[in-house]
């Protein structure tokens, strides 16, 4: 074959195969558009950190060279299994089992698959197992949803060799944490309370060494005392209505008891039995307010006023964050740079006053 034959219709057929006469790879879209392989795999995966005009690009090289990536190939030429893992404690409780349904839901809308991992005790050797194993199936990157201090310590000496987004707790080495704003939703909590006419807000807290239940009672606490009002030890629970109503039957006795903040609504459930049974008219003798805002809440005798968490904004801006993380590469100098990800994420919260409270007679 003379070297003009190899320049006729057979060009045609090879245009959509790379230099090898292979079938074409993502270097040859990156190379025919001018990008890195990086910007062809954010464009495969629709990361929003890519230009209109370049995403254009990628596209066009992509149907020029007939590119066609499967979930495999997507998975081989990133180095990427498309799977994330999620280590959960108490994922049984409202919060915590919101927020994995929302990371799972938008792990699945980005292309990902979940492995979750819950865990009932968080020692040490648990929580470094779990994110063994979860190494082990080549997870893309882990959210480690950690309500308690010890888990975070835990986690801080599992020393993970993937990218990770914690929930809840500070590490204190730099890993991106995201958490609802509790001190926040403490103070708009008390400040109602004390706004109708209370002399002092009683507290039931949530467990000691529970992140969320130490803020929401060091804020209830500082709220008061700046206040100048009247500062009486929390009573301490466990999350839980059965708690909430124990707790509850002591206060209801107490005839200087009018205003009552609760760590969640679960318990508030309890103590409103409790001033029930005790002849305590809520919010005529005892205003209430509790935390969480539960799908039950608005429908609790009477609907409960109630600080509202978005639990499923908690878990989708995790999920942004792990993503972001994972594309860790240095983005093109022609395309915008990327935002860096805060230390820690601070989610608002919304006080939804309904009818456990009123002016204080």
């Amino acid at each position: 074959m003379t070297p003009g034959a190899a320049d006729g219709p057979a060009t045609k057929g090879r245009s959509r195969r790379n230099f090898a006469g292979a079938r074409p790879v993502m270097d040859d879209v990156a190379k025919l558009a001018g990008v890195s392989k990086q910007t062809v795999s954010r464009v495969l995966n629709d990361h929003p950190a890519v230009r209109a005009e370049t995403r254009e690009a990628v596209r066009t090289a992509m149907r020029t060279l007939g590119y066609r990536p499967s979930s495999s190939a997507r998975s081989l030429a990133s180095g990427r299994t498309r799977m994330l893992g999620v280590i959960s404690f108490d994922a049984a409780r409202y919060g915590p089992a919101s927020t994995l349904t929302a990371i799972s839901t938008a792990a699945q809308e980005a292309g990902y698959l979940v492995s979750s991992i819950a865990l009932d005790t968080a020692d040490r050797d648990t929580v470094v197992q779990a994110a063994d194993r979860l190494s082990a199936e080549g997870a893309d990157g882990v959210i480690a949803i950690a309500p308690q201090v010890r888990v975070a310590r835990a986690l801080a000496e599992a020393h993970l060799d993937t990218p990770l987004v914690v929930m809840d707790n500070d590490l204190g080495d730099g890993t991106p944490t995201v958490t609802s704003d509790a001190r926040s939703g403490a103070r708009k909590a008390t400040r109602h309370l004390l706004s109708l006419g209370h002399a002092t807000v009683r507290h039931l807290a949530g467990p000691t060494g529970w992140s969320s239940a130490d803020r929401r009672a060091e804020s209830w606490r500082d709220t008061l005392k700046r206040a100048g009002a009247r500062i009486h030890a929390p009573l301490v629970g466990d999350w839980s209505a059965d708690s909430g109503y124990d707790l509850g039957r002591a206060l209801a006795k107490d005839p200087a008891v009018t205003a009552i903040f609760v760590s969640n609504d679960q318990m508030a459930l309890g103590l409103l039995r409790a001033l029930h049974e005790a002849g305590r008219r809520v919010p005529e003798d005892v205003s209430v307010v509790g935390y969480d805002d539960i799908p039950e809440a608005a429908h609790f005798l009477p609907p409960l006023t109630t600080v509202r968490t978005d639990f499923t904004d908690i878990g989708t801006i995790a999920l942004r964050i792990l993503l972001d993380r994972m594309d860790d590469a240095p983005p093109r100098p022609a395309e915008p740079p990327t935002t860096p990800v805060p230390a820690l994420t601070l989610v608002p919260v919304e006080l939804k006053v309904r009818h456990s409270t009123t002016a204080r007679p």
